[in-house]
């Protein structure tokens, strides 16, 4: 009988183990290279082993790892100036996760309508195919059935409507909504983006009831969709918005960003974190903005992602038997598959191209910020080779 695995049974793994990476590549112990567009569900957004990004990490493991938020930190206030000043921000609260970021975010706008005299105002509406987190508050957030069950009660004040449905919100204002939550593009969900018609209603909707505008930028923010941020290709502004993933390239690291309006509610004692806002954190956070922010960097998102988006079209329309549709915004894109995505992810996989599954029988493709054009070429010449894989093993199977 085989020894039981000591860790929680919660995963469902690939059989592969990857030793370094070097830029868009992941290399395994047996020395196999793949081409990483997955990166780590859009978190190496500067690539494996950044130089620049190591010797941050390198030089501030040499001074202080922690301190605990009991003292000044001043890389935080560093990294907390650079992200106000390129955001619609004033305050900044810092997280080690995406979940925890999007828990700063529902409790800051709970409290903000609690501080102006409306205890009663902690609903947060939200969206069918939505994923916050896997706490208890953000999977009622998200509230997708899979990941609520067997969890007890749903945490209460999480009203769902449908995607895109401005209606639907307008019907589900209340005397006790607080604000609305929302992905400027699903992911999990699938990769479907919000119109800007429909940001623009929802920033509407918020003014006209005072409520406040929350929006989750863990997998579209730090460059993803083309922009520093994906609110700005809409225009419009949010009150709130959660962070993380690629902010710190790899490093644990999350971060919600608020008006000081907004955040007036969080005084001393509200809230805190152990760990939140670390000097390890802090300096690898402020190199990857280094990065990100430098001139020409968003260009460079916005030009790989023309390239690909044109040679992922080119293959929808030769192979659509297998891809039916093209999906997303900068390199945050999605193949809706025309076969089970597990088919097409496991083909894929098998051509040493990495991708990640998500709802809506989709494949997410998420490289390094950092890839080229020739690298991305490089992804398309994969994923063709797993389309003409599938539709050789369709033939075999009808001949």
């Amino acid at each position: 009988m085989a020894e039981a695995a000591p860790l929680y049974d919660t995963y469902s793994r690939a059989p592969l183990r990857f030793e370094r990476g070097e830029g868009v590549w992941l290399i395994t112990e047996t020395g196999e290279r793949y081409l990483d567009f997955g990166a780590g569900v859009a978190v190496t957004a500067v690539g494996h082993s950044h130089p620049h990004v190591v010797d941050a990490l390198k030089a501030q493991a040499e001074k202080v790892w922690h301190l605990s938020n009991i003292y000044e930190i001043p890389g935080q206030e560093k990294l907390a100036t650079r992200l106000t000043e390129a955001t619609f921000a004033d305050k900044v609260f810092f997280t080690n996760s995406g979940a925890e970021a999007l828990e700063c975010a529902i409790k800051t706008a709970r409290r903000y309508q609690y501080s102006k005299g409306h205890p009663e105002r902690f609903h947060i509406i939200t969206f069918e195919g939505a994923f916050h987190g896997r706490t208890l508050a953000t999977i009622a957030a998200g509230g997708q059935e899979k990941y609520l069950e067997g969890f007890g009660p749903k945490t209460p004040g999480f009203d769902q409507v449908p995607f895109g449905d401005v209606e639907a919100v307008r019907a589900a204002i209340t005397d006790a909504t607080a604000g609305i939550l929302i992905e400027p593009v699903q992911g999990e969900g699938g990769i479907r983006p919000a119109t800007v018609e429909f940001m623009k209603a929802l920033r509407q909707l918020c003014d006209e009831h005072g409520l406040l505008l929350i929006l989750d930028e863990v997998q579209t923010g730090v460059g993803r969709t083309g922009k520093f941020f994906a609110y700005e290709w809409s225009g419009v502004s949010p009150d709130i918005m959660a962070v993380a993933k690629g902010i710190g390239g790899g490093f644990p690291l999350g971060a919600c960003l608020a008006t000081a309006e907004a955040a007036s509610g969080m005084k001393a004692g509200t809230h805190g974190s152990t760990y939140g806002g670390n000097p390890l954190a802090m300096a690898v956070g402020s190199a990857v903005l280094d990065i990100v922010l430098a001139d020409g960097f968003l260009q460079h998102v916005r030009d790989v992602s023309l390239v690909f988006r044109q040679g992922l079209a080119s293959l929808k329309d030769r192979y659509p038997d297998v891809i039916e549709d093209i999906r997303g915004e900068g390199l945050l894109l999605g193949i809706k598959a025309a076969v089970p995505s597990s088919e097409l992810l496991a083909a894929i996989r098998s051509a040493h191209l990495l991708g990640v599954p998500a709802g809506d029988n989709v494949i997410r493709l998420l490289p390094p910020l950092v890839v080229t054009a020739e690298e991305a070429r490089e992804g398309l010449a994969r994923i063709e080779q797993a389309a003409e894989s599938i539709r050789a093993a369709k033939a075999k199977k009808t001949a």
